[in-house]
């Protein structure tokens, strides 16, 4: 449909698919937004709803790949790439720009000097606020256990069906949990899903379909350039990067909007469709070689996921110092993976 239409316009070239996926991923975080005063609550937003969405590229990557035979490699950097950026850059460069505060912190924890305590967030005072701290650090726990399966699994060399069936199993009991947590919440405060609720879920799916035609011919047309960095040769780092764009614009728009639960719960819950749900849905059509750099990456993100827990433990969010560090640990993995 899309091709036909911007061939029509003479349009079928990288920068209109590239708008049309930003464009889409936009129109998601709009109605994704709108979804709050429709029974969702923030961390549930986070926890549920966004994953899926900004997923929802690397999901449709995995797909064009099995259909295609693709390389297990590419696969394999694509959702390290996801997962590592959503840990150390996404939830670094929101915490240096307007530090991400769960939990009314002390003064100086965001790394700067201030005569009065900053008022806190929406959402990051009292019972709530504690409450969203609880549930941010039950995912990273999450994190820290799929990011172990993957490991303890791929330690033969490989993922193979048995292997995907363990991860795609353990991601469907998480959900669940999750599911019935909200229902839970939504009894207890007498929230219901109304009827926008599911007008905004069809408009999102619509968006899903769009998306899928314009990360299909991407990945075609990168495939088919030989010769550059921007190639064939580099498809898993190259469609990583795209598909954390959505991401990106989540964490900086509810960074701004001073929502730290919803950008930690986005970015955190996204590495869930990667690890393990993508992994173990391309393990089961192809075994997937598990390399060294595969390796190094899961103790990122372990070491990230550390980092994580022992400061919303000790000063409920992330000061800005520590989003520097995350940064600058992305930087060197990827110096790692692409330059060393």
């Amino acid at each position: 449909m899309l091709p036909d239409l911007f061939d029509s316009l003479s349009l079928n070239d990288p920068l209109t698919y590239l708008a049309v996926f930003l464009g889409v991923s936009l129109l998601m975080l709009w109605r994704l937004e709108a979804m709050l005063d429709h029974g969702l609550e923030g961390t549930a937003l986070g926890t549920l709803i966004m994953p899926y969405c900004s997923g929802l590229g690397n999901l449709i990557f995995v797909a064009i790949m099995v259909a295609r035979a693709g390389a297990p490699k590419e696969v394999l950097t694509n959702c390290l790439v996801n997962n590592v950026t959503n840990l150390t850059l996404l939830l670094g460069l929101p915490a240096i720009f307007w530090g991400l505060q769960v939990m009314p912190g002390k003064a100086g924890t965001g790394g700067a000097k201030a005569k009065k305590p900053a008022k806190p967030a929406k959402g990051a005072g009292g019972t709530e606020g504690q409450l969203n701290r609880l549930s941010l650090l039950l995912t990273l726990v999450a994190v820290l256990f799929f990011t172990g399966a993957v490991w303890v699994l791929g330690r033969d060399g490989k993922l193979d069906r048995s292997d995907g069936l363990v991860l795609i199993g353990l991601f469907l009991f998480w959900q669940c949990f999750q599911v019935f947590d909200v229902l839970k919440h939504n009894i207890r405060s007498r929230v219901s899903f109304g009827v926008m609720f599911y007008l905004d879920a069809l408009v999102v799916l619509a968006c899903a379909y769009f998306m899928y035609e314009s990360i299909d011919w991407l990945v075609t047309w990168l495939s088919a350039q030989k010769g550059g960095f921007v190639s064939g040769a580099n498809l898993g780092w190259l469609t990583g990067w795209l598909m954390v764009l959505p991401n990106a614009v989540l964490a900086l728009y509810w960074g701004w909007k001073r929502r730290a639960d919803i950008v930690y719960t986005s970015q955190v819950g996204d590495g869930h469709i990667c690890i393990p749900l993508c992994l173990g849905l391309f393990a089961l059509v192809k075994p997937l070689p598990v390399t060294e750099f595969f390796q190094t990456g899961l103790i990122i993100l372990l070491g990230a996921v550390a980092v994580h827990g022992i400061l919303l433990l000790v000063t409920g969010g992330l000061p800005r110092w520590a989003g520097a560090m995350l940064t600058l640990a992305y930087g060197w993995f990827v110096y790692a993976g692409l330059l060393a």
